[in-house]
């Protein structure tokens, strides 16, 4: 089944300035203009592939402890505050600071990421297209790779230095990172994606390889972070309706294309048997028994494993009771926009007598549940680390069953080789819901918001008992206008909101949302002030409008770059 294997190719810089007897290359490494040739030059195309997973337990490219931990969808985890500090200091902002050492390095994760691309780009550049006739395609994959890790730079830090292919390494540190505007920054990072959208072909032979429609679809993405246009202090002051309705069109071009769709069982998404499914438009690719001692896997989310036998560590990224409590559903089987938190459902039949969005069971690991639809593995309270800090559920997307062919111990911690979506088809689809309820087109949103929730409604076949019964007590319909609700654009708009948490809970996409959204500060101090009373570690935890929305420029690369960099707004 797997695929097009991203390997690491190893380089040796070798300086013009040693002495004459120095230059000779030694045997065994390979010089850098001999990779300048057809087959090497692919190789460097597969090396720029192999960044997309090179991240570790501490940065994540899957963005959990960015995107997840900081959103009010969930807790750091591990066995106490103590644990990871840096994640802490994240979790509760008041204590985030420029010095942290994981802002660095994951600044510095992503910059490697981009130097290979750009490496590999400079040596396609230089060789001819008739001697390489994949030119054009492969200059288009490695600007993709390029454009998804400066998307993720963006989004982190807003403002970052940008380097291509084409400035000289000697002259890197004369780069600012205030060098273009925050709206030339997102046109550079949409450049790499619409070249992909004129040269990519709209298939690949080898699975992993990105596509036209995947170019088309982060190019959407783009666009909608880009339409909410934003001050210095990062306050939303308006939403581009031109941009808007470039989402709407690219994503149109996507659907029209035929090669995706919803997967019929949410539950595909997050098992290893349907990776590469026709719902998945862009994923990175992991890879066991490859030769390697321990194979290619997705170590940005080693630690999410419970503290089981089976497992072993390390109980991190753990949903919280805030979002457990979302997927609460009213007697319309419509969500509790406004009640929701306003009793827990924490074990036992409080799952019985309540009533659920079934994603929840897709979602959060619940005790006396079975954990990743194993009827013979059920997660128990003790599987916790830190109940009394973090409570007892834990997470359930990213990781796998111990029996899953996937899985791989790597003691003292875990993995799995199953993929990591980037993009995928429902995401497209609520992006262009989104884009229709703000430019007051919100009936036409109506049915693709119900698309996501019909697909919701009928994912329970994974989430029944040996007797028949559910997992929990499920209730849930569509949104009918006239009937159960009243499709008013704020109505529409407030659906979308809580459509995009339930439906992508746990894979760090919420803060973004909500900087983007522009409603960080006031939805993120309301929780802290409710969920502070259940647990207690964060009660220090407050969000500073027009600080936090990114991440400072980390301290060790504004004293590198001396004084060329600027720190962002609020730090």
């Amino acid at each position: 089944m797997k695929r097009f294997k991203y390997l690491i190719l190893g380089m040796v810089l070798l300086s013009s300035a040693c002495q004459k007897a120095l230059d000779e290359t030694p045997q065994g490494v390979i010089s850098g203009e001999a990779l300048n040739t057809p087959e090497n030059i692919d190789k460097m195309v597969i090396s720029a592939y192999s960044g997309l997973g090179n991240d570790d337990i501490h940065t994540s490219f899957s963005l959990w402890p960015w995107g997840s931990m900081r959103s009010g969808d969930a807790y750091k985890g591990g066995d106490s505050p103590g644990d990871n500090t840096d994640w802490h200091s994240y979790e509760l902002f008041s204590a985030n600071r420029p010095e942290l050492g994981n802002t660095d390095k994951m600044w510095y994760f992503l910059y490697v990421g981009i130097s290979r691309a750009n490496d590999a780009l400079r040596r396609i550049n230089q060789i001819d297209e008739s001697a390489y006739p994949l030119k054009k395609e492969r200059q288009a994959e490695v600007r993709f790779i390029r454009g998804h890790f400066y998307f993720m730079l963006k989004i982190l830090y807003k403002y970052m230095p940008y380097i291509d292919e084409n400035l000289p390494e000697k002259d890197y540190a004369t780069v600012s990172n205030r060098a273009m505007t925050n709206d030339e920054l997102w046109n550079k990072i949409g450049d790499d994606f619409n070249f992909g959208v004129a040269n990519l072909p709209v298939s690949q032979d080898q699975v992993g390889r990105v596509t036209k429609q995947a170019a088309m679809a982060y190019l959407a993405k783009v666009r909608l972070y880009q339409a909410y246009v934003q001050d210095e202090q990062h306050n939303v002051t308006s939403v581009s309706t031109a941009k808007l309705e470039e989402v709407i069109s690219l994503v149109d071009q996507v659907s029209a294309s035929g090669r995706y769709e919803l997967n019929p069982d949410y539950a595909n998404n997050f098992l290893t048997q349907f990776d590469n499914n026709k719902e998945s438009v862009f994923a990175v690719q992991f890879s066991k028994d490859d030769g390697t001692p321990k194979g290619r896997l997705n170590m940005g989310v080693a630690l999410n494993y419970p503290m089981n036998k089976e497992f072993g560590c390390c109980g991190f990224h753990l949903p919280s009771q805030n979002l457990v409590n979302s997927f609460k559903t009213d007697n319309a089987g419509l969500p509790q926009f406004i009640t929701f938190n306003n009793n827990d459902a924490k074990e036992g039949d409080d799952f019985k007598n309540n009533t659920f969005d079934p994603r929840l069971d897709h979602t959060v690991a619940i005790p006396g549940h079975p954990y990743k639809y194993s009827l013979n593995f059920v997660y128990q309270k003790s599987w916790a680390r830190a109940p009394q800090i973090y409570g007892y559920f834990s997470t359930l997307k990213e990781t796998v069953a111990p029996d899953d062919p996937s899985f791989q111990k790597i003691p003292p911690f875990m993995s799995s080789s199953k993929n990591f979506d980037v993009l995928r088809y429902d995401d497209l689809i609520l992006w262009k819901a989104e884009a229709l309820i703000k430019l007051n087109r919100h009936n036409e949103a109506l049915p693709l918001i119900n698309s996501i929730r019909e697909r919701a409604i009928n994912s329970t076949s994974k989430l029944k008992l040996a007797d028949g019964t559910f997992f929990s007590n499920y209730k849930m319909d569509v949104y009918k206008p006239g009937t159960n609700c009243n499709w008013t654009p704020e109505f529409a708009w407030q659906a979308l909101v809580w459509e995009r948490r339930l439906e992508f809970a746990m894979e760090g996409n919420r803060f973004f949302d909500l900087v983007r959204w522009g409603i960080a500060s006031e939805y993120l101090n309301k929780y802290f002030k409710e969920e502070s009373s259940k647990r207690t570690y964060l009660k220090e935890a407050q969000f500073k409008k027009n600080r936090d929305e990114y991440l400072p420029i980390p301290l060790a690369q504004l004293n590198y770059s001396r004084d060329v960099y600027k720190q962002n707004f609020g730090w």
